[in-house]
């Protein structure tokens, strides 16, 4: 079994962009597995089981932290994601964050500053719905919003992505020498899914809170966004801050390849509950005497 999980997870993981192309990568992939819909709903249970004991560990054992940045187009169930993938940790170990348009203070500083001060402490996991990334996704599809940084005129060179990308790529190497592990994932959907989720989204009223004409705007960049989230990932994948393209077009079989990316991270970062000293066995017995049996 762990030999099938990994070699599903290597399917996926992109730890050398150089020769990365989103083209070879099918929304709608299964990793040749054969699974059914109804099978998913007991594998991800297990996964959440794995994955709420490896996160107590981390939260005992309080030396790292994990960091995992959920990017998609819209529709691509980043919100699903995280509620099922997570719905079993403590919610003390856990801190989740989603990204929107900068405020007036975030644009008075530089674009990883509004991240830096979400970034996780040791023994938590962070959760960014919406990341860094988006400064090298939205702000390059716009360049409007690169406008509005308010960044001195000089430095708004025509390598201003690569500049911002190779900047990325060293904050997350700093990360990880500081014992925050970086786990990216890009929710891959087809656009002809999108669309059926759009239409979903407009046909049954409790779902309508979800849409935004804004949504369908940003579709008219679809080519745009695949070539700037390509870019990205060839210039930011390593192996020690990997992506995970992760097919999207399924959402249960997105939410199984996710659970079992994270409590793969997990179990490879030798957690363990803190080993308990001579001195504090001797006050553990000292307190059951007073206690009394």
């Amino acid at each position: 079994m762990e030999k099938r999980i990994e070699s599903v997870l290597s399917r996926f993981r992109v730890e050398d962009g150089g020769a990365f192309h989103l083209k070879d990568h099918d929304p709608a992939d299964l990793a040749g597995l054969d699974l059914k819909k109804s099978e998913a709903p007991d594998l991800l249970a297990r996964g959440v089981e794995i994955l709420a004991t490896q996160q107590d560990m981390l939260y005992a054992q309080d030396r790292w932290g994990v960091l995992c940045l959920f990017q998609a187009m819209d529709a691509a169930g980043k919100d699903g994601a995280i509620k099922h993938v997570f719905s079993g940790v403590n919610p003390q170990g856990c801190h989740v964050v989603s990204f929107k348009a900068p405020s007036a203070t975030e644009l008075d500083h530089d674009f990883l500053w509004r991240h830096a001060t979400a970034l996780p402490p040791r023994g938590t996991i962070g959760i960014h719905n919406r990341s860094w990334y988006e400064e090298v996704l939205v702000a390059r599809v716009h360049p409007k919003v690169l406008e509005s940084q308010k960044l001195p005129p000089r430095l708004m060179t025509g390598r201003i992505w690569e500049e911002r990308l190779e900047d990325i790529a060293a904050f997350e190497r700093y990360l990880g020498r500081q014992g925050i592990v970086v786990l990216k994932f890009f929710l891959h959907v087809s656009q002809a899914e999108q669309r059926a989720r759009f239409l979903k989204r407009i046909e049954e009223p409790e779902k309508h809170w979800k849409f935004s004409a804004t949504d369908v705007a940003e579709r008219r960049h679809w080519e745009d966004y695949q070539a700037a989230y390509e870019a990205a990932i060839r210039a930011t994948a390593t192996p020690q801050a990997p992506w995970y393209v992760v097919p999207a077009d399924r959402k249960w079989f997105t939410r199984l390849v996710v659970a079992a990316a994270i409590a793969r991270t997990l179990e490879a970062l030798d957690l363990h509950y803190p080993v308990v000293t001579e001195p504090q066995k001797r006050a553990l017995m000292q307190a059951r005497e007073e206690l009394g049996d």
